[in-house]
Parts: C-alpha cells; structure tokens; sequence
C-alpha cells in the first residue's frame, strides 16, 4: 500500500540540499517570498522544506539586521532549506532562481542518512 507522502520521501544516500537565503520582508505578490517557495516547493512533489529566521546577519547589501532590542530589524535573514534527490532539486531550481531578486540561492551535495514519517496517522 502506497502511502499519500511515499514520493515525498529521501531514500539514504547521496541527495542535494538547496539553500535559499532571503529577507523576511522580501515578498512574491502578496505573500512573503519564503511562503511562496514553500508552497511552490510542494506542489512540486519535493520531500520537504524547513523555514528558519535568522537573528542576524548581513549579505550583499552590507547592512546589519538584527534582531536585538535596541536595533529591532524588519528585515531579518531567512532561510529556506530543502534537500531531496538531485533530479527534484535539479528540476525545481529554474523556479526559485525567477522568483530570488535579491538574495543567495546554494546547492550543496548532502548524504542522507535517515528520514522517516510519522504517517497521516500520527
């Protein structure tokens, strides 16, 4: 019996993680650019994808965000991380590259060593 995330899943082994860097204020119409990689990103098929705020950082810009008290930032750095096999990876990256202005889009080799489910049960 398949199960409904069977194609969503990484079998251990070699795969890539693609790693998007962008400011959280950076929008894709009316959605911030993070949630419209997200979502682009499942309805691709991919395994999965993971958003993580930075707390601070700098990029081509030069300029500090940060996000401590005295210098609060609207524009903290965020990552979006995806690792799946390099044909899913491969195919979605001309995607992300139309929707990234501004910003550091990697490609990294990763070996996976074990990703599970919880099932639509759990």
């Amino acid at each position: 019996m398949t199960t409904p995330d069977a194609g969503r899943h990484v079998p251990p082994g070699g795969a890539l993680r693609l790693t998007v860097i962008v400011g959280e204020s950076d929008r894709c119409g009316h959605r911030p650019l993070y949630t419209e990689i997200v979502h682009r990103a499942h309805a691709a098929g991919l395994a999965g994808a993971t958003v993580l705020r930075g707390i601070e950082g700098f990029g081509a810009s030069e300029q500090i965000h940060t996000s401590r008290l005295l210098s609060l930032s609207e524009d903290l750095p965020v990552s979006i991380v995806i690792v799946d096999s390099e044909e899913r990876i491969s195919a979605f990256l001309p995607e992300v590259e139309a929707l990234v202005t501004e910003g550091l889009v990697v490609v990294d080799d990763v070996r996976v060593v074990r990703h599970v489910s919880r099932g639509p049960d759990a």
